[in-house]
């Protein structure tokens, strides 16, 4: 929401532009709430064309300095940026519950996931090798080298405040580049938290900022000369206009979208780890995970079985404010609530079994916060909005097929694609799973199959807009471009005498 200037008393959410806090000259600001008693708590500066500009002018000064830094001194403030972060995680964790919602345990998740690309961009001295060839033709070297494309733009979902930018900007900042970071303007003070911390390691101003804002801040960081390339995360709708604008602007992008992630149980599997799966990957952050499970598929005869341990387990789950060590916090905002609660009305008119509704639950939490408990659907079908849409809040929808071959061919018909798993203790089943299905990150007996930091995060079909998955090598590829050099020397050259120990600078 926005609003024509700050309320008195609240504390304003600024930009950070060359090294340090910029509160903003726009006059439009926008409203921060805690999820957990629904108040207004912050205001967010929310940025001009202007102040983007001003933002990228600073990125631009300092990529010419900082892509000619050594890969020495880049790794060792990467040391020092990951021993900073890592020692104040907690801190992180907090700023994230309160004005997500996400429960404490699950922020701390969050952050340490982060830490691990952190601490796979450490390693860019390795992650950047070229390759030579001596002597391919006579006298002559060839070689290839990696080098920053300039000025880059994140632009990061509300869901993962904390962790979703750092799939990116450590690996692009280690390559050579610098970052302006859009946050979400619904949590956008972890924004805020990192560039603290950068400053604190030590990287010089301009390498990193963050503009707050709206469309207005998305739009104008698309279409910038200066910006290079582009990394998003959102939903597909939105994820395919930056992709589309941005390749309109001559810009590489990566733009990772929505999703409808199916979890198949096979009539082998162990039901009561299914069931725990089931529970934990659907109602974590409340459900506000592109990779949570919204989708499971009973392969008969095991649907009653299974749907009645998910209940039991259900009725087990505390909700309210992640604060007071409960299992599932609020939604993020009020408006997101309502937007997922009318799914459960639509899906009794459309057919579906309501079999748990999530709106009677009593929360341990403030009356006012943004509460909606797991709900679960049975005898869901495709042509249903509880199928089709991707509802981004604690919903299950329970549907049944037949055989192997019916979920395998629900899967990949649907249009995203950019998690499944399936439980099984065959085998043969598991492995035939992984080679038919057409999803780009997959879990077998494991339900929510996020790579680690050193493969790289990425669906197919409508769940990824672009060629490039997030960090791991393919982040490194993206934030980089080769070069391949051919060379030939006629005379030896003679360096004088230096009796010193090489030392790296």
């Amino acid at each position: 929401m926005t609003t024509s200037e700050a309320a008195p008393g609240l504390p304003l959410v600024p930009h950070w532009i060359s090294g340090k806090a910029y509160g903003g000259s726009s006059g439009r600001v926008g409203e921060v709430y805690d999820p957990s008693t629904g108040k207004l708590t912050k205001h967010v500066a929310f940025a001009s064309p202007l102040e983007v500009d001003q933002a990228v002018a600073a990125a631009s000064d300092a990529f010419l300095t900082w892509r000619r830094s050594s890969l020495s001194q880049r790794s060792k403030l990467l040391f020092a940026f990951r021993q900073i972060t890592s020692e104040r995680v907690a801190e992180l964790a907090e700023i994230v519950t309160s004005e997500h919602g996400k429960v404490l345990d699950d922020a701390l998740g969050e952050v340490n996931r982060g830490l691990e690309v952190i601490e796979f961009a450490c390693g860019i001295p390795q992650l950047l090798k070229g390759s030579y060839s001596e002597n391919a033709s006579t006298n002559v070297d060839v070689y290839s080298i990696r080098q920053p494309l300039g000025p880059v733009a994140i632009i990061s979902p509300f869901n993962f405040p904390a962790m979703v930018p750092v799939w990116f900007f450590p690996i692009a900042i280690a390559c050579g580049n610098t970052v302006v970071l859009k946050p979400s303007e619904k949590d956008p003070s972890a924004a805020i938290w990192w560039a603290e911390r950068w400053a604190e390691a030590g990287l010089p101003p301009g390498v990193f900022n963050v503009v707050q804002g709206d469309k207005v801040a998305v739009d104008r960081l698309l279409e910038h000369p200066d910006i290079s390339a582009v990394s998003f995360v959102g939903s597909t709708p939105i994820a395919r206009y930056v992709y589309e604008s941005s390749t309109r602007h001559a810009k590489r992008v990566q733009a990772l979208g929505g999703a409808k992630n199916h979890m198949v149980v096979l009539p082998d599997a162990d039901l009561d780890t299914a069931a725990d799966a089931a529970v934990n990957a659907g109602f974590g952050s409340a459900g506000e995970r592109c990779m949570a499970v919204s989708v499971l598929v009973a392969v008969e005869p095991i649907a009653d079985a299974l749907i009645l341990k998910i209940r039991e387990r259900m009725a087990r789950v505390r909700v309210g404010d992640g604060r007071r060590g409960v299992d599932m916090g609020p939604l993020v905002t009020k408006r997101h609530l309502e937007k997922v609660a009318s799914y459960l009305d639509t899906g009794v008119e459309e057919g579906a079994e309501l079999v748990v509704d999530g709106r009677k639950i009593v929360p341990d939490g403030d009356p006012g916060g943004f509460w909606l408990g797991p709900s679960l659907f049975d005898k869901v079908t495709p042509d249903m909005s509880l199928y089709n849409h991707e509802i981004f809040g604690p919903v299950l929808s329970v549907v049944r097929v037949a055989s192997y071959k019916a979920a395998l061919g629900l899967i990949n018909s649907n249009p995203y694609g950019n998690g499944t798993a399936i439980f099984t203790n065959d085998g043969g089943a598991a492995r035939r799973f992984q080679n038919e299905v057409e999803v780009g990150m997959v879990g077998i007996n494991v339900p929510i199959p996020v790579p680690v930091s050193y493969y790289s995060f990425g669906g197919w079909k409508g769940s990824l807009f672009g060629d490039s998955h997030a960090h791991g090598t393919e982040g490194v590829h993206f934030f980089t471009r080769g070069k391949v050099v051919t060379s030939r020397w006629l005379d030896p050259s003679h360096g004088g005498i230096n009796l010193g120990f090489p030392q790296n600078t």
